[in-house]
């Protein structure tokens, strides 16, 4: 299949559709304080259907994006995110936490379009423009976890909680209509029976050191950044603060940043290579841990250390995500290197986000940010232990 497949308008409405499908989510982030009060629940606990929706996710990459090898992209896409309609809708009527963490769980199991999306883009893309086009779908993800946020803020404060479910499952579906026109025909890459295909991601992490690699970084960076996205609204709301949720969500806006700079770090990937700038994102995500941590301070000084602590999170997060995309693009664009890459990732993912949840309530805050430093460290050292076949490593 030949570059010439997917046009810059196609690639900017996979984007869109990339953004709308993440959004489902993170958009329940800032909700947590009016589920917990809607519910009568402790806030630790509501947060379960922030961490169900991502372990959820984390199943369906798992499960289901093995088969953008099995299956056309577009009968594969258009069904799953007409699924994840249903799933908002049922969580939007949820009658309790348990319903709730349920139909979070299935939301995030089937809007699992984006790492569908990338791998099918990487293979319709000559080899030097991979960085470029997997850079602007990351970028149309981050819109959809910036708009995501601030929009789920707002309307959660204004009409309630189950708002934001309804205006998602809505979106969801418009988009579910417009692939089902835009996307190309595309031809299965196997016709290996679906148990195989499930099989193949753990000899792929152990023969694929570069996969290895990426997995890794992707883990350990996600998880610190999922535990401040997850904590966040509790530090936000609680004492030292006071803030609304609406406010909240605001914080959401400082993403906004990183929708500019994943394009350019899919271009420096591009000119010199995934490892550069993989260094620079682990070395940034460590610092923002400290910058991070004065956000316990409280009043203006608090708030402007949890900005710029964020804003630089996240840019490391997703600019490296962008590097590490491109190293296993660079094996081949595979849905089922992308299963086993996108798995680790939101294990990690789900990971930190509930021992977020956890250290914050019992540790505060600093701990939160703790967390971020240590798992950050945990990449960087392995990115700065010599391999004895580094060397053919991409």
């Amino acid at each position: 299949m030949s570059e010439t497949q997917l046009g810059r308008s196609t690639v900017l409405l996979l984007a869109l559709a990339c953004g709308v499908a993440v959004s489902n989510i993170y958009f329940p982030q800032p909700l947590t304080p009016l589920i917990a009060a809607d519910l009568r629940v402790p806030l630790d606990t509501a947060a379960f259907a922030v961490t169900a929706t991502q372990f959820g996710y984390a199943g369906g990459i798992f499960l289901l994006v093995p088969l953008g090898d099995r299956l056309p992209h577009r009968r594969l896409l258009v069904s799953l995110l007409t699924v994840a309609t249903v799933s908002l809708l049922a969580a939007a009527i949820a009658p309790s936490l348990p319903t709730l963490v349920i139909a979070s769980a299935l939301v995030g199991l089937t809007t699992v379009a984006a790492p569908i999306i990338g791998s099918m883009a990487a293979g319709l893309t000559a080899g030097n423009r991979i960085g470029a086009v997997s850079g602007t779908l990351l970028s149309g993800s981050i819109g959809g976890i910036l708009l995501g946020r601030v929009a789920a803020g707002r309307l959660g404060e204004r009409l309630g909680w189950r708002a934001p479910y309804l205006a998602a499952a809505v979106l969801t579906l418009l988009v579910a209509a417009a692939l089902a026109r835009v996307v190309p025909m595309t031809t299965p890459r196997t016709r290996q029976r679906y148990t195989a295909i499930l099989a193949e991601p753990l000899p792929l992490l152990r023969n694929e050191p570069a996969l290895r690699r990426s997995c890794l970084y992707q883990a350990c960076v996600f998880a610190g950044f999922s535990a401040v996205w997850t904590s966040l609204p509790q530090l936000l709301t609680g004492p030292t603060y006071g803030l609304t949720t609406n406010a909240v969500s605001a914080f959401g806006l400082i993403s906004a940043a990183t929708m500019i700079c994943t394009p350019l770090a899919g271009r420096l990937v591009d000119r010199g290579g995934p490892d550069p700038v993989n260094l620079i994102c682990l070395i940034g995500t460590i610092a923002s841990a400290p910058v991070l941590a004065a956000g316990v301070l409280g009043g203006p000084t608090g708030l402007i250390a949890i900005t710029i602590g964020i804003l630089l999170l996240d840019i490391t997060m997703q600019s490296g995500m962008t590097a590490n995309l491109t190293r296993i693009y660079a094996i081949r664009p595979d849905s089922r290197l992308n299963t086993a890459y996108m798995t680790c990732a939101f294990i990690g993912s789900s990971t930190g986000s509930w021992l977020g949840a956890l250290l914050c309530n019992k540790f505060g805050w600093p701990a939160v940010s703790t967390l971020v430093a240590l798992t950050a460290a945990i990449a960087l050292t392995r990115h700065l232990t010599p391999q004895r076949n580094r060397v053919n490593q991409p």
